[in-house]
């Protein structure tokens, strides 16, 4: 099974650009370069984003590159679990919309859509996006904080994704958002972070919480055990997209593509159907000899080399790269 596409969907792409049009490119760059320095700084998206402007900014910058992660991670839990088909979904700290759009892509026959998120702008703008560019569903806005308690009769989604929400709580609020993340989860939970060290160190201490909780875990990790990495590593993955002539515009880069790292989770109620026995971690080296990769696998981290001249096993792994599972038992690997 191939991943999803990691390029925004046309239309989508296309209600974007419509968005951004008539604005000023001098003043849409350096609100961009304002939200660059703030997402370093790991500034809060909502004392970042003021007003209209702003947010378009994002969508022209960021969007992309967070659609990108999540549509990847979404391939990967589709991969584990090809009969799962969720009909309602949540998108936990919208923003514009990027993991509803993402998970249409993945399900097309989603049928609801709930974005949550604590900026009345952002929901503005990613029901006019979903509106305008996105799926055939039926879409429900919720003004809401992901740290705030709050009550609700509303069942259980089939599928609850956070994409790049986690990063802006505080650590001590991690354990009861993660809580409230599953007690939301009627199938399957994806949560996708920045692929940095400290954002996999939080991921962590979640998916700890949520096997605590009676998780599943279904990727990227091929078992439930404690993350084997030594220290100072850390499990993230890498995804490439093209930028698009508003992209580079509003970014002022040259570049025509661009490579997002992250780091994803993906849980379920219930188990992958085949867990696969190794996961590749890094990216692979390959040489005239054979090719290198970093795996986990059996509740272990460890480097493998497979020289060419084994071509039965060399053949398995050729096309396979970073992030890809493998499934031939473990003494083939």
């Amino acid at each position: 099974m191939s991943l999803p596409s990691p390029e925004l969907p046309a239309q989508l792409a296309a209600a974007v650009e419509a968005r951004l049009s008539g604005r000023p490119q001098a003043m849409l760059r350096e609100r961009a370069r304002r939200l660059s320095d703030g997402y370093r700084a790991r500034q809060p998206t909502l004392e970042t984003i003021r007003d209209e402007s702003d947010a378009l900014a994002y969508a022209a910058t960021r969007m992309p590159a967070t659609y990108a992660a999540i549509v990847t991670a979404l391939g990967r839990l589709k991969e584990e679990c090809p009969e799962f088909a969720p009909q309602r979904m949540l998108d936990a700290g919208c923003g514009l919309g990027a993991a509803a759009c993402a998970a249409a892509t993945a399900w097309p026959g989603i049928a609801e859509i709930a974005l949550l998120d604590r900026s009345a702008l952002f929901l503005r703008l990613a029901a006019g996006l979903m509106r305008d560019g996105g799926p055939a569903a039926a879409i429900e806005t919720i003004l809401a904080d992901l740290a705030a308690p709050r009550a609700t009769d509303a069942a259980p989604f089939d599928l609850v994704v956070a994409g790049y929400a986690l990063t802006e709580i505080a650590e001590s609020e991690l354990p009861a958002v993660a809580d409230r993340l599953w007690a939301q989860t009627g199938g399957a939970l994806v949560i996708v972070e920045p692929g940095t060290p400290r954002d996999h160190a939080r991921l962590m201490g979640v998916r700890s919480r949520l096997l605590a909780l009676g998780a599943h875990i279904i990727a990227p990790c091929p078992h439930q055990a404690p993350c084997p990495l030594p220290a100072p590593d850390w499990c993230h993955f890498s995804v490439r997209l093209a930028r698009r002539r508003a992209h580079r515009q509003v970014k002022g880069a040259d570049a025509p593509f661009e490579d997002e790292k992250f780091a994803y989770l993906a849980v379920g109620r219930f188990r992958a159907a085949s867990p696969p026995s190794a996961r590749i971690i890094g990216p692979r080296r390959a040489n005239k000899t054979g090719v290198s990769l970093t795996l986990c696998a059996d509740k272990a981290f460890r480097e493998t080399f497979i020289p060419k001249r084994d071509k039965p096993r060399y053949e398995k792994i050729r096309r396979k790269d970073w992030g890809d599972p493998l499934r031939a038992p473990a003494e083939e690997i």
